[in-house]
């Protein structure tokens, strides 16, 4: 199923990343070329698994917050 290859090639890319290494994937994925969305997709996906119900709340608030900004404009 091509949707687990992308998620485990996702995985094992950055599996062995330092923190810093981790967060210089993310940030140089973010605004970039579209072809990153997946990436950042299986990275958001693990987080969301390990995260707390508050944690989520606060997430979904700032994403919720930053698409009304938007579209405002």
């Amino acid at each position: 199923m091509i949707n687990l290859d992308l998620r485990q090639a996702v995985i094992n890319n950055v599996r062995n990343n330092s923190k810093k290494e981790m967060k210089d994937v993310i940030d140089d994925s973010i605004g970039n070329d579209e072809k990153t969305l997946p990436g950042l997709g299986v990275l958001f996906e693990l987080i969301w698994q390990e995260i707390s119900a508050e944690e989520k709340v606060r997430l979904i608030d700032a994403l919720h917050t930053k698409l009304q900004q938007q579209a405002a404009t």
